[in-house]
């Protein structure tokens, strides 16, 4: 091979050398950077957790205040929100009496609830069985229930419990009911008001369409009565269409939920399921539940001090 052969393959050598250095630089300046925009990302989430849980711990303390005392925070559908270092933070306050409970609701509350998830006569029916063989504290099955049987013939590990539900999440291993509907029904579901019924009070518009022969036009007319009432301080009214679905007793649980939007553009949703003892002073409060949810969408709602909370 003569030197102008050699010199040409020298050259290749360089040019491949090069462009394999380059290939690993750019690979390296990559990963970099994407790491550390995942470290970014990581500091601003956590930084809008730390502020939620900052938002519910003064909620939760601020509901212990006398109701007589001037800007004493309410349990109610609407929102309040406010700055903190940039941060927008919009906190609702809502007993879980606004909710209905799998362990004590009555059938026909359940049986709606089921419905609003689009199932069928037939499998809210076989699905509400379910429920109730769950929680119930015989192996008796129920005609379109499940017990043991059910449960391993569908080739489940686990089997019913015979005891009331204790946590939500305890839902999903009802026999039947699908990770769609079970999601569908969390918001408006609670395993700790321990009540028959709802509290219209505090009731969503979305639990109230629950009720059983009701219509829209009577929740919306209800719901201006009421907001109008809260934002006023005075007592919302009795939804007279409720009839016996109706529990107008507040529960000592109440769900916090804090949106928090940061300055960056990072939103982030959590819940928190709190029992309120304020007759421990060392303990005033206990956190049952904390779980990042869903961001509801706007609907011009208007908050504590009547301002609309669209955007």
């Amino acid at each position: 091979m003569n030197r102008k052969c050699q010199r040409g393959v020298a050259l290749v050598l360089v040019v491949w050398v090069a462009t394999l250095l380059l290939a690993i630089a750019g690979s390296f300046l990559y990963s970099t950077r994407t790491d550390a925009a995942a470290m970014r990302n990581s500091a601003l989430l956590a930084r809008a957790e730390s502020i939620a849980l900052g938002a519910v711990a003064r909620a939760l303390l601020e509901v212990q205040k006398p109701a007589g005392l001037p800007g004493v925070w309410r349990r109610s559908p609407l929102p309040r929100e406010w700055l903190f270092e940039g941060a927008t933070v919009r906190l609702t306050l809502l007993d879980e009496s606004a909710k209905i409970d799998l362990n004590s609701a009555n059938d026909a509350l359940l049986l709606s609830l089921l419905r609003s998830t689009g199932m069928g006569p037939d499998e809210s029916a076989r699905v509400l069985d379910a429920i109730l063989d769950w929680r119930d504290a015989d192996a008796f099955r129920r005609p379109n229930g499940a017990e043991e049987r059910e449960y391993a013939e569908a080739g489940l590990s686990w089997r019913p419990a015979n005891q009331p539900f204790q946590t939500l999440e305890e839902v999903r291993l009802v026999l039947g009911l699908s990770p769609d509907a079970y999601r569908r029904i969390v918001p408006m579901s609670t395993v700790h008001s321990r009540l028959p019924g709802i509290n219209p009070h505090h009731a969503p518009r979305d639990v109230l369409l629950l009720l059983p022969n009701v219509t829209e036009e009577l929740v919306d007319a209800y719901i201006g009565e009421r907001d109008a009432a809260l934002q006023a301080g005075a007592q919302p009214p009795a939804f007279a269409a409720a009839g016996a679905y109706a529990s107008y007793a507040p529960s000592s649980a109440v769900t916090v939920r804090a949106e928090v939007v940061l300055a960056e553009g990072i939103a982030r949703t959590w819940e928190a399921v709190a029992i309120v003892t304020p007759q421990f002073a060392r303990r005033p409060y206990a956190l049952l539940a904390w779980r990042e949810a869903t961001m509801p969408p706007r609907q011009g709602l208007p908050d504590e001090e009547g301002r609309s909370g669209a955007r």
